[in-house]
């Protein structure tokens, strides 16, 4: 079984206990573990595959209650560390109605920003390992040094990159300087994960069709192009494999994206092959699955305290 590794952040999501309000109108809410690669790391924990957790929280409360969490959900947490010089990050968000998210952070900086490179370096990778990254962690701090090192080790011991941009765009203060820094970090990845909302902002590009293009005249192996409930399409070897998603009675879609793509690389973990000898068939059956998750997952609120087991989704899918 391969080991997927993670990078980034884990942080707090504040759910609001009132739907359908802004922000600014929300009266109470409640803290649920978050963090997109924390949220990966314990999708593919919780299916029953092998993963760890590389990053950084406070030496507080949050940062402590985190390391709990992921351990309980079986995410090796030998490379979670802790540090006095900032405290854990923190988002606050606002469900709309549908599920749909706006976003408060309290992260400047946070402890996750100050990861060093130079512990990067005391991990040892092997050529079964996958790296899984997202964007938030590449604003010009430590952290983005830290991912700069640990896809420079895993691609010299012939591992997987997977590189899930995951836009939050009020993180930066500069939208342009974002696009390009995801830009600059596209080439690094074997498999690339965007949604289709993310497709303009990310290529620069109006329509899908030339978006999709830009991002297939890069040297990736993999495209992974997801649509919410209307499913995901696989790009690959000059093939397009399609396949639907569920309808649900979507609360809450924070960490849908994340759980996809880590029930996808759970299963991937388990297969003793490459990227490019998977079938159309495999592809759709993991689409499949992966599109479960992610649909259970928006049934209910918060992000890591929503993944279902193996056997959960099984059932799902198969009722359907």
């Amino acid at each position: 079984m391969k080991k997927v590794y993670t990078i980034g952040e884990a942080l707090i999501d504040f759910i609001p206990h009132e739907v359908g309000v802004s922000m600014s109108e929300v009266d109470s809410f409640k803290k649920a573990p978050g963090g997109a690669p924390a949220n990966v790391a314990a999708t593919i924990a919780k299916l029953g595959g092998k993963s760890a957790f590389i990053g950084q929280v406070g030496e507080d409360m949050f940062g402590y209650y985190l390391k709990k969490v992921l351990a309980e959900n079986k995410v090796d947490v030998t490379h979670m560390l802790h540090t006095n010089k900032a405290n854990t990050a923190l988002a606050f968000v606002a469900l709309k109605q549908g599920g749909e998210r706006e976003f408060a952070f309290y992260r400047k900086p946070s402890a996750d920003m100050l990861l060093e490179s130079d512990y990067i370096k005391k991990i040892t990778f092997t050529d079964n390992d996958i790296l899984h990254f997202c964007s938030v962690s590449l604003i010009e701090s430590e952290v983005k040094y830290a991912h700069i090192e640990a896809i420079k080790k895993v691609k010299e011991k012939g591992g997987l990159v997977v590189f899930d941009p995951n836009v939050r765009k009020n993180l930066w203060d500069d939208q342009a300087l974002y696009a390009q820094t995801i830009q600059e970090f596209i080439p690094d990845a074997d498999v690339l994960k965007v949604s289709d909302d993310e497709l303009s902002f990310i290529t620069g590009k109006d329509t899908e069709e030339e978006g999709i293009n830009r991002l297939l005249s890069k040297p990736i192996k993999l495209l992974i192009l997801t649509k919410g409930k209307e499913g995901v399409t696989f790009f690959i070897d000059e093939k397009e494999i399609s396949v639907p998603g569920f309808d649900v009675q979507s609360i809450d879609t924070t960490g849908a994206g994340d759980s996809f793509i880590g029930a996808f690389l759970y299963q991937f973990s388990l297969m003793d092959k490459e990227l490019s000898d998977l079938t159309a068939e495999e592809l759709v059956t993991m689409g499949t699955f992966a599109n479960s998750v992610a649909a259970m997952v928006t049934t209910k609120n918060g992000a890591i305290s929503a993944l279902p087991t193996a056997e959960e989704v099984v059932t799902f899918f198969s009722g359907k």
